[in-house]
């Protein structure tokens, strides 16, 4: 599988960004959530070859794209940083994925500019979720508890296997390889700007909270939220109000998978995003989708 990686300069901050696939096929853009990395969607990118040409970028913060001087990690700021991005990639239509944070962020960006989407994937994220879930308590917790660094690498992968109990090995030593850097002295820290993620994530400022149902009503494309089966972030009765509130979203839930369904059950998971993304289309609007 082709892979490109690149750095791009929006909203003065320099960009990691990551693509796999054949650059003249139909554009896919998927967003990571609050802890999380481009790479992490190497698993459902390479699902989705031939055919499409799927693009991550660690968003601000976060992998190796700039930390916020300002600690400016608000939704407006995230989806400003993906309007710069798709002006400077001239991406004229484009499908867009989005876990968690990420899910907010494509939400948001899809209500604004309907003409730009083709189709939206929410991975186990909606109204209601971001304040007052199960899942998150959990991740503010997470958040306020988590170690600033670790001694090393094995301190590192035991206090990931506590935090993430269900995934594979092999999805947690990614995790790690993208979250943690080397300390000058030994050891290992995070790559992500954490002090700066707690601190708008715990204190945010009211004013920029986003009134994220009014968005899910304002969405125009085809939508697929993708539900975790024993997740504690999006509960059941939160995807049922969203498609009450919009016709055009469509709901499926994964077994045995909880708030990170790409790592849980990444194989159900690129399955259906898969028939999702490569379903015909009933318009003659989207002429090159696989």
């Amino acid at each position: 599988m082709q892979r490109r990686d690149h750095r791009l300069a929006l909203n003065g901050l320099a960009f990691h960004l990551t693509e796999w696939g054949d650059p003249n096929a139909w554009p896919v853009l998927m967003l990571h959530g609050i802890r999380g990395y481009a790479e992490t969607f190497a698993g459902v990118a390479a699902a989705l070859q031939p055919g499409f040409r799927v693009i991550a970028f660690d968003q601000r913060g976060r992998g190796e794209t700039d930390w916020d001087p300002k600690h400016d990690y608000y939704t407006d700021a995230y989806v400003a940083d993906v309007e710069a991005l798709v002006a400077q990639l001239g991406l004229q239509r484009f499908d867009l994925l989005g876990h968690s944070m990420g899910g907010i962020n494509a939400i948001v960006y899809a209500a604004r500019h309907p003409q730009r989407l083709g189709r939206l994937v929410i991975e186990d994220a909606g109204p209601g979720a971001f304040e007052t879930s199960d899942g998150a308590t959990r991740i503010r917790k997470e958040l306020a508890t988590t170690p600033t660094a670790f001694a090393d690498w094995d301190e590192a992968t035991a206090f990931m296997r506590a935090l993430r109990p269900t995934v594979t090995e092999e999805a947690r030593q990614q995790r790690l390889q993208n979250m943690l850097k080397p300390l000058e002295g030994g050891g290992f820290t995070w790559r992500y700007d954490h002090a700066g993620i707690v601190a708008t994530r715990l204190n945010p400022d009211p004013a920029r909270k986003v009134d994220l149902a009014t968005h899910v009503e304002q969405l125009r494309c085809e939508t697929l939220v993708v539900r975790g089966g024993r997740s504690d972030y999006l509960q059941p009765a939160m995807v049922a109000h969203m498609q009450a509130l919009n016709p055009r979203i469509a709901a499926v839930e994964i077994p045995d998978a909880g708030h990170y369904i790409h790592d849980d059950q990444p194989a159900l998971f690129a399955e259906a995003v898969t028939a999702f993304l490569k379903r015909p289309d009933g318009a003659a609007s989207d002429p090159i989708r696989p």
